[in-house]
């Protein structure tokens, strides 16, 4: 059995098709002709963009806007005056263009793998899919095809890029095996949105595994089981088809409320990263949205985005969700998210450093801008506000304060606002944990960001291998940190929620249950397997395991435990 990363559910049961790296190999070369050689270059950025937009369309056909958008910022970023521009430079200092494509790309992949975070490394394979796209254009390289394989393929392959996905067929490809890649990189994303089960980050699999062979690929485990007997053939068989029963029958659901076995309701919500996101949340039927995060509308652009812009893409969001809440977080910047043109220094540790609501506090005219905006927007809609990375009270303070001089702002010009809207804290730190009782008595209510907050608790960075055995919200430390936000909350009467990863976990939401959590916020494909796990319980059912959870003493423990249980 080979182990790896779960990263999209499910079982596939078929033959190997190992999908070998292109060689892409060149010899530097001083070049005569600089305008030939631009025009090459820009030959084949034509061709990658228009190749790259067919790719978009297929995935856009197959699974969706969200997916497509991907591969729709592999053109934006080619096509960004600033790489442009310094490609552009090498060949007019006499370079050929393969190596020019390949030293500035390797400048922005280097840049993005030194940060460590998921996030902002899953830029980096995006570079290097836009890397070996323009310089197999330029040797005149065929693509892999893979929209020829077979049915019942398992994909092997060392990385899984957009461009590849695009080949894919649903119907023939039962699994996906990657040598690289998290539960949060784009193959990941793709992997799930085609619902096709895979494992990523399998060592060694492209060389230890042999095209034809058969495999099992448990996308939920992370387990890639080599040549199965036919026994184990038929025990996946019946796994697969349970979950295929299971699925179809999380429809049921949909349009019902979020409640417990008891019949206590809850609020599911969905996470979003831009206004289109509303419009999956809906279709998923999320009850609204615990996070928006802001900052996307902040990147891949050349200048900050203007009031009006934000105005608009807020406005948007909340009247896609009809009266939804809509809850808005603050601009998130600094760490995991590199906005070059606000010119961040670099720094040593930069997840302890200058970001987030901090950034913001020092620059008051952006942060009120966006404040102004959130604002605007909330006469279309029930949208509340929310400040990333508090750690003091008197972040809570300053940023409340900003809010009211907006509202000034706003009454003065005669614009229309909820003058009663809520501003909330994202309680993702051990500081925000800690002080929570104080910070309970000054926000409207508290969503818990439990991705960071098992990092700054555990001290352990979830991108470095090493530690990774630390990044668990099972940690008893981490778990008790939870369970003091939620009862700060409560005792002050503000409603808590999560918005983390741990929000989707079966083994968390009895405990969550039990601490008296009252919104879950989901990824919009999570939407109806949460709602069907919350159904399971009753809060006095989830108050005895939780009872003993919290009695427990090392993350092996409690998750042994769980396995039992949940």
């Amino acid at each position: 059995m080979l182990k790896g990363i779960g990263a999209s559910d499910g079982y596939g049961i078929g033959r190997v098709m190992i999908i070998a790296e292109q060689t892409l190999e060149y010899t530097p070369h001083e070049i005569s002709d600089v305008d030939a050689e631009l025009a090459r270059y820009r030959a084949a950025v034509d061709t990658f963009c228009d190749h790259t937009m067919e790719q978009a369309e297929n995935i856009r056909q197959s699974t969706g806007e969200k997916e497509a958008e991907i591969l729709m910022g592999h053109i934006a970023m080619i096509r960004d005056p600033f790489m442009g521009g310094e490609i552009e430079n090498i060949i007019k200092a006499e370079q050929c263009a393969e190596a020019a494509v390949d030293q500035i790309c390797k400048m922005f992949i280097d840049m993005f793998s030194a940060t460590g975070d998921d996030l902002t490394m899953q830029r980096a394979a995006d570079v290097r899919d836009i890397r070996d796209g323009v310089i197999g254009i330029l040797l005149g390289v065929q693509e892999v095809k893979i929209s020829d394989a077979p049915a019942g393929t398992v994909l092997v392959v060392k990385e899984l890029t957009p461009s590849m996905t695009a080949g894919i067929k649903k119907d023939n490809i039962v699994g996906i095996i990657t040598e690289t890649g998290s539960q949060t990189s784009h193959s990941a994303i793709l992997a799930r949105a085609l619902e096709i089960p895979a494992v990523l980050s399998v060592p060694g699999a492209t060389t230890c595994l042999s095209s034809g062979e058969m495999v099992i690929v448990d996308g939920g485990k992370g387990n890639v089981e080599t040549a199965p007997s036919e026994d184990m053939i038929a025990d996946y068989t019946q796994k697969r088809d349970a979950f295929l029963r299971e699925k179809r029958e999380l429809e049921s659901l949909r349009g019902k409320p979020t409640a417990g076995a008891d019949g206590i309701e809850y609020e599911l919500f969905c996470n979003i990263g831009t206004p289109k996101d509303a419009t999956k949340a809906m279709e998923a039927d999320g009850e609204g949205v615990g996070l928006f995060r802001t900052e996307f509308l902040f990147m891949d652009r050349n200048q900050l985005p203007t009031e009006d812009e934000q105005f608009e893409a807020y406005k948007q969001a909340s009247l896609i969700l009809k009266g939804k809440p809509l809850i808005i977080r603050t601009l998130d910047i600094g760490g995991d998210k590199e906005i070059p043109y606000l010119g961040l220094a670099k720094e040593e540790n930069p997840f302890m450093g200058f970001r987030a609501i901090r950034y913001c506090l020092k620059n008051r005219d952006m942060f009120k801008s966006q404040i102004k905006a959130i604002l605007r927007a909330s006469a279309f809609g029930d949208i509340r506000i929310m400040f990333p990375l508090i750690t003091a009270v008197e972040e809570l303070r300053q940023g409340r304060e900003l809010v009211e001089e907006a509202k000034a702002d706003l009454k003065a010009s005669g614009i229309a606002y909820d003058e009663n809207i809520q501003v909330g804290v994202m309680t993702e730190t051990a500081a925000s944990g800690v002080i929570a009782d104080l910070l309970a008595k000054e926000a409207d209510f508290f969503s818990i960001g439990t991705n960071d907050l098992t990092g700054y608790t555990m001290a352990a960075d979830r991108g470095n291998g090493d530690v990774g055995y630390l990044y668990s919200p099972l940690q008893p430390s981490v778990l008790r940190m939870i369970r003091r936000i939620i009862a700060c909350g409560r005792a002050e009467g503000i409603p808590v929620g999560m918005c983390g990863e741990a929000a989707a976990n079966p083994k968390m939401i009895p405990l969550l249950i039990s601490f008296g959590l009252t919104e879950f916020s989901v990824s919009a494909p999570s939407v109806l397997r949460v709602r069907k796990n919350i159904s399971k319980w009753t809060k006095a059912e989830a108050d005895a395991i939780a009872e003993k959870v919290m009695a427990m003493t090392t993350e092996a423990e409690v998750r042994a435990y769980l396995d039992t249980v949940v």
